[in-house]
């Protein structure tokens, strides 16, 4: 085990000697990052909260473990929809900026800090971390780190912790889903979307209800048993099939969304908002998308939910991790998606890897609903000559355009790099 650890660390040095003479990104330090320079490292930069162009790569100082804590040479990072809207501060008590955004990567372990029991050198792992995950070395407390399994990539781990948890809880330990129940998920092309309907064909006879863009339904109309478009009035289309609704909806769309979601639930049916996209509608924070989106939230009257026999509630992944203190809990968790990841039944799905300076086009592909999966941020990949860009453009006075909602089967289909 030693000698097979001293192996990786060979590799892991390799690896660094490799990428030593590549340029650092626009808007970083100038120069190129040599690889006897082991105090810097290229990272995503938050500079201020707002839009794309807050973004860059740029030299930071690398971190070195605390006790507790392992240090990973990163290979890739998820990206999701959290991290917009980080990007424009939409979230309760944001960190301050400038700030290295991100909260999952993969890579191989390059140091331990003290006490730190269970790895080696040169393990492959994938891990969540709070906050500074899109940079080349990242360091987190050992238990919010998982090892990958033999024929699991580095892109796939990257896309595994948070998409799949998330749906696993959901599903399991909120909804209680089981044998011959339905489902209906939004956005079921994108990560968590196609994560839960995996976990939903491990239990016989569960329906699946989807919505999904339209052009994305070929691509994943063989995941749900019911795809409807995301713009189509998926509650009358719900109940022609489905009389009495269904027994879980799950929903991170928010806004009007609410109300039909709770409409839908059959008695002891349970609704879960886990996110809020519908908040995000423009490249920069809008205090009219806010007003418009918070007052098409349906106000919930608990006497209805009791007469009704509903259970609506909320799940967060970041905050039950760094917050809630429940990474025991979680860990039990990644023990059994790894079972069913290593018998075959559930595989993450990456849309396409993007290098770090290609952040801003990746985060814009994610921001238009482009994606069928993950986004992937490639640690190793060299920026591509930048593609033609149908994105959302501010004005020098910082002013959003607006994204009309007849544009973006347009914009979906921007290209991209596999």
């Amino acid at each position: 085990m030693a000698k097979e650890g001293a192996q990786r660390a060979e590799e892991t040095e390799q690896m660094i000697e490799k990428e030593g003479g590549r340029e650092a990104a626009e808007g970083g330090a100038g120069g190129s990052l040599r690889a006897g320079d082991a105090k810097e490292m290229r990272a995503v930069v938050l500079s201020a909260f707002g839009g794309l162009n807050k973004l860059r790569v740029s030299k930071k100082a690398m971190p070195e473990p605390q006790e507790g804590e392992l240090k990973i040479r990163v290979k890739a990072c998820g990206l999701n929809f959290i991290d917009l809207m980080v990007r424009q501060g939409n979230i309760d008590n944001p960190p301050k900026t400038p700030l290295v955004p991100g909260f999952e990567c993969s890579g191989i372990v390059e140091a331990l800090g003290d006490s730190v029991k269970g790895f080696e050198i040169g393990d492959r792992v994938m891990a969540f971390v709070n906050y500074n995950a899109w940079a080349e070395v990242v360091c987190t407390p050992v238990e919010f780190v998982y090892k990958i399994p033999d024929d699991m990539n580095f892109s796939e781990a990257a896309a595994f912790p948070m998409n799949f948890v998330t749906a696993y809880m959901m599903l399991f330990e909120v909804a209680n889903l089981r044998e011959g129940m339905s489902v209906l998920v939004h956005s079921a092309g994108g990560g968590v979307g196609q994560a839960v309907a995996q976990l939903c064909s491990t239990i016989p006879n569960v329906t699946v209800f989807g919505t999904a863009s339209s052009f994305k339904h070929e691509a994943i109309k063989n995941s749900v048993t019911h795809l409807f478009d995301r713009n189509a009035d998926y509650v009358q289309e719900v109940k022609r099939i489905s009389t009495d609704g269904v027994d879980i909806v799950l929903d991170c769309l928010c806004g009007e969304n609410t109300g039909k979601g709770l409409s839908l639930l059959k008695p002891l049916g349970t609704y879960i908002l886990y996110g809020s996209s519908n908040m995000v509608t423009g490249e920069t924070k809008s205090f009219f998308s806010f007003a418009k989106s918070w007052w098409q939230v349906e106000k919930v009257n608990p006497i209805k939910l009791y007469e009704e026999n509903k259970v609506i509630a909320g799940f967060s992944l970041l905050n039950l991790l760094f917050k809630q203190n429940r990474s025991g809990l979680i860990k039990g968790v990644m023990d059994k998606l790894l079972n069913l990841y290593n018998t075959k039944k559930i595989k993450p799905v990456v849309d396409s890897l993007w290098a770090l300076e290609e952040v801003k086009e990746a985060m814009q592909r994610i921001h238009d609903r482009g994606n069928i999966g993950k986004l992937i941020l490639d640690v190793e990949k060299a920026p591509t000559p930048l593609m033609a860009n149908d994105s959302t453009e501010t004005s020098e006075a910082g002013e959003e355009e607006e994204d009309h909602e007849g544009d973006n089967e347009n914009k979906e289909r921007m290209p991209f790099i596999q």
